[in-house]
C-alpha cells in the first residue's frame, strides 16, 4: 500500500507563497492521477488540484485556478503544490492522495490519508 507523507507547510502572510511537496512510499505512484485536498477547521475536505499519471492533464478548482500549480515527477515518486497569493481563507491542512482517475467523476481519493501538512496564511 502506498503511504503518503506531506511536507512544506508553515506559516505565510497573505499573499505569499509556499510550495508542498507530497512523497510516496511502499509503492510507486508513477501510474496514478494524484491530488492536493484541503481541510480547513470545520468544513469538508475539497480537491484543489489533480494531475494525470502521464504528464499533460491537470486540473485546478475554481478558488484556485491560477495560482496553484499541481507537478509531479514520477522518477522520484513526488508531487508538488506551488501556491501563489495565498489568502487567510486558505488556511488549512493539506493533504495528497491517489485518485480513480483524472476525469470529472474519476477525481475521488483513491488511497489512504496521511497525516497533511498545515498551511496557515495570516492577514
Amino acid at each position: 500500500q502506498v503511504q503518503l507523507v506531506e511536507s512544506g507547510g508553515g506559516l505565510v502572510q497573505a499573499g505569499g507563497s509556499l510550495r508542498l511537496s507530497c512523497a510516496a512510499a511502499g509503492r510507486t505512484v508513477s501510474t496514478y492521477a494524484m491530488g492536493w485536498f484541503r481541510q480547513a477547521p470545520g468544513k469538508e475536505r475539497e480537491l484543489v488540484a489533480a494531475v494525470s499519471w502521464s504528464v499533460g492533464i491537470t486540473y485546478a478548482s475554481d478558488s484556485v485556478k491560477g495560482r496553484f500549480t499541481i507537478s509531479r515527477d514520477n522518477a522520484k515518486s513526488t508531487v508538488h503544490l506551488q501556491m501563489h497569493s495565498l489568502k487567510p481563507e486558505e488556511t488549512a491542512v493539506y493533504y495528497c492522495n491517489t485518485l480513480k482517475g483524472i476525469t470529472t467523476v474519476q477525481r475521488t481519493p483513491a488511497g489512504s490519508w496521511g497525516r497533511g501538512t498545515q498551511v496557515t496564511v495570516s492577514s
